[in-house]
């Protein structure tokens, strides 16, 4: 999962144009919406669209993408258990 963890880090940075934040010391379990890094509610869309464009995981929940984006690692965690495998 740390290798996941380390990719996910590197997307979200480019994705959400996190510039002023490096891999090594994006906090994975620090609060990832409405938390320190400005994430909101169309940060939250694009994430959707790219985990399941990427990962092959679909969050069509709201009460369970609040769960899933709490953190980095309940992102990694939630891929890890849904993602398809090839």
């Amino acid at each position: 999962m740390n290798a996941l963890l380390e990719e996910l880090k590197e997307k979200l940075i480019s994705l959400l144009n996190l510039s002023d934040i490096r891999p090594e010391n994006f906090d994975e379990n620090a609060q990832l919406v409405g938390g320190e890094l400005g994430i909101d509610s169309i940060d939250v869309l694009e994430m959707v669209v790219m985990v399941e464009k990427d990962y092959g995981v679909v969050i069509n929940n709201q009460e369970i993408g609040k769960e899933v984006f709490s953190s980095l690692a309940s992102l990694a965690r939630y891929i890890e258990s849904h993602r398809k495998m090839a």
